[in-house]
């Protein structure tokens, strides 16, 4: 790697279950990166037989929005046999999941990936229609109220389980001894709290202000947000940040 990539010699922690766009981009600027799973991903509390009863009757369904490639996984698959419903991601990468699954198109996904942003991506002649939020259990309640308050009559489903994982203490030294880490949800950030704590490294990057609200609740400080809630966002926010850093 060139010395004159802008995270050359910088390490960046990072915290999904498994490594993905983030940390290939994060790698192709020059850093190290130090990857660190905090959560892991379960089957809902009740198998999946709440969300297999949704997935029975989608003829009676107007729309299934998904808010990350793991809620993308649990119903792709039926959503393929029908194509009528319309589909709704938060995320590039969660939509390119669910469009790999359906063999069609996504019909919403905002250019910004936020929850806000996916509401006001929705059609307002919609109101009346049938939707299906597949998320997370501890997920934030935002979408589907803000669904509801526009109209649209929603059902709220648990399609998996966000669960910590406790780093050894090895992955606990490496982690705070990093230049920076990378928050790209609240969940993230939470599951930091919960498992090492409110210390971190000195430069603490956000996705986006939902991300960066929910560290700031837990009792994290977050030194920069991005302003392109996007994973390349949030890597073009961690070069500016550690650029400030190093000239400081």
């Amino acid at each position: 790697m060139s010395r004159d990539a802008p995270l050359h010699g910088r390490r960046v922690v990072t915290t999904r279950d498994e490594p993905g766009e983030l940390e290939r981009l994060l790698a192709e600027a020059g850093a190290t990166v130090v990857h660190v799973p905090l959560i892991e991903i379960a089957d809902a509390p009740d198998g999946g037989a709440e969300l297999q009863k949704v997935l029975c009757v989608l003829d009676d369904v107007d729309w299934v929005v998904v808010t990350s490639q793991h809620g993308a996984t649990r119903v792709g698959e039926a959503l393929a046999s029908h194509p009528n419903v319309h589909t709704a991601a938060v995320g590039t990468r969660t939509a390119a999941q669910l469009e790999l699954l359906t063999g069609r198109p996504v019909d919403v996904t905002p250019a910004r990936q936020t929850a806000a942003d996916l509401l006001e991506a929705m059609p307002a002649e919609g109101a009346g229609q049938i939707a299906v939020v597949a998320q997370a259990d501890r997920a934030d309640p935002a979408l589907a109220v803000g669904l509801s308050a526009l109209g649209y009559r929603v059902r709220a489903v648990t399609a998996y389980r966000t669960l910590v994982r406790a780093p050894g203490a090895e992955d606990r030294a490496a982690a705070l001894a990093a230049d920076a880490v990378a928050f790209a949800s609240g969940s993230a950030a939470q599951a930091w709290k919960d498992a090492i704590g409110s210390e971190t490294p000195p430069v603490v990057v956000a996705i986006g202000p939902t991300t960066a609200g929910a560290a700031r609740a837990c009792g994290l400080t977050v030194t920069h947000v991005a302003e392109q809630h996007s994973v390349g966002g949030l890597v073009e926010a961690v070069i500016d940040a550690l650029s400030a850093h190093r000239r400081n």
